[in-house]
């Protein structure tokens, strides 16, 4: 290369420099702020899908169903010392729930059938558990948590029931429809919680069958308020119904049942306001295999003058679904 264009070549680059220096020196950072931004409002607009556009199907149904079924044996040898009984015993229960909800209006519908029997050596076998139930509402909502209700009710059993003697003798006592039971109420309806229901009815009406009138001297004159030789009564009351439908852990292993009915009769004396408390506990052990303690109390002077009670416990296979 000459010493010409070397000199050339320095000088560009000589320059290059001078010229990177100077914009360094007179580099001015703008102020925060200082150039002005135009933002844009997003706007979202509403666009209307038509309904045969759309692939589903609304169900405004909820079911329920529940199967359980106890069984429990004992056996003893004929020289067991300490002396026993060989007992067999077997029962149901079924439960059916359908509910309706859409908009205001609400519609529920319940079925339950118990039934058992048990057999010790010796003996003609015994029921332990006879109830028949099926209930019907329907309402209106008022506000967050009141309904308006109208309702029916129907209740019974199945079976003939016995006052066992002491002679061995049999004493029928009831039967299908003796007594039997059927109930129309209209008033308003409490429901603050999903599981839980105050129902109020200020207009309410009962009809009571006894479909066998001869069991008035059977039951010492009582005959669930039924006039003697007739087979049919109708009460005029304020009925107030409570039922309680809840898991009491989080894991639901742990459910509850129970239901409180109070009936005053309008035409009757205050003695004959009839209570009625059924509850069931039922714990999980496995899916199909749980423990079930049931109770009921009744004290209601149409039928005896002292309280009621039941009580069983049970172990056997039980099934929701949906589960």
């Amino acid at each position: 290369m000459s010493a010409v264009a070397q000199k050339a070549d320095s000088l560009k680059k000589d320059s290059v420099k001078l010229d990177t220096a100077v914009l360094n020196r007179y580099h001015i950072d703008p102020k925060k702020n200082s150039l002005p931004v135009r933002t844009r409002v997003v706007q979202i607009d509403r666009e209307n899908i038509p309904v045969n556009l759309l692939d589903y199907k609304i169900n405004y149904w909820r079911k329920w169903i529940s199967l359980q079924i106890n069984f429990s044996q004992s056996s003893f040898s004929n020289n067991y010392v300490a002396g026993g009984a060989n007992a067999i015993a077997i029962g149901e229960k079924f439960d059916y729930k359908a509910e309706y909800h859409k908009g205001t209006f609400d519609y529920v519908t319940e079925l339950q059938a118990n039934y058992a029997k048990a057999k010790n050596k010796g003996q003609a076998a015994r029921k332990s558990d006879d109830w028949l139930f099926f209930d019907n509402k329907i309402a209106t909502q008022m506000s967050k948590s009141w309904f308006f209700f109208g309702s029916v009710t129907f209740q019974s059993q199945f079976d003939n029931g016995y006052n066992y003697n002491g002679n061995g003798s049999l004493t029928l006592n009831s039967q299908f429809m003796a007594p039997g039971y059927l109930t129309e109420s209209v008033g308003f309806e409490y429901k603050p919680k999903p599981w839980f229901d105050l129902r109020i009815g200020t207009g309410t009406a009962r009809q009571t069958f006894m479909a066998n009138d001869t069991l008035y001297k059977n039951n010492g004159g009582n005959n669930y308020g039924v006039p003697q030789g007739k087979k049919f009564y109708n009460d005029l009351a304020f009925q107030m119904v409570q039922t309680t439908d809840a898991y009491l852990d989080k894991k639901h292993t742990l459910h509850l049942v129970e239901r409180y009915a109070l009936f005053v009769p309008y035409q009757k004396n205050v003695k004959f306001i009839s209570h009625r408390v059924d509850a069931s506990l039922y714990a999980q052990i496995t899916r199909l295999v749980n423990v079930s303690l049931n109770t009921t109390f009744i004290y209601d002077k149409s039928a005896t003058r002292d309280p009621q009670a039941s009580q069983g416990l049970a172990l056997g296979v039980y099934y929701r679904f949906p589960n």
